[in-house]
């Protein structure tokens, strides 16, 4: 696999960005070229593979929309050939968006671990820990803050 990358949009202190610029070894598992995928290092089951854009971008909300894409497209593409590659009942595929929100590498990644039955995992509404009691007048002012 070429992992031809354009070093002008990489971090030179991020271990993605040494992934992708193979400086690093990871075990990929697709590549293409916006997009790089490897089995996550310290994985939380058989098969969790990460799915990062080649390019930096710490967060999310920092993809532009043709690269937010192909980072979409490729975990929709893998979740399924994951997922059957380890024989597993089903996947988690999930971003955690920020060191609040547990992200540890500070390069916009999807996270996609595969489940199986009985397996002591839970789902993604387990990571907020408890959920808020908000009134619909508190519902209405977020929404319309994020609508603008």
């Amino acid at each position: 696999m070429s992992r031809d990358a354009d070093p002008s949009r990489m971090s030179t202190d991020c271990i993605f960005c040494s992934i992708v610029a193979g400086d690093i070894p990871a075990r990929i598992v697709h590549e293409t070229d916006d997009v790089l995928a490897f089995l996550d290092a310290n994985p939380l089951s058989r098969g969790h593979t990460l799915v990062i854009p080649k390019a930096h971008a710490q967060h999310v909300g920092d993809l532009d929309g043709d690269l937010a894409g192909a980072l979409f497209a490729a975990a929709t593409e893998l979740t399924p050939r994951i997922q059957a590659a380890v024989d597993a009942d089903a996947a988690n595929v999930g971003i955690n968006d920020g060191e609040a929100a547990g992200q540890e590498v500070p390069h916009a990644h999807v996270h996609v671990i595969p489940r199986f039955d009985g397996d002591g995992g839970a789902p993604i509404h387990a990571v907020a820990g408890d959920a808020p009691d908000l009134s619909d007048d508190e519902l209405d002012a977020v929404a319309a803050a994020i609508t603008g």
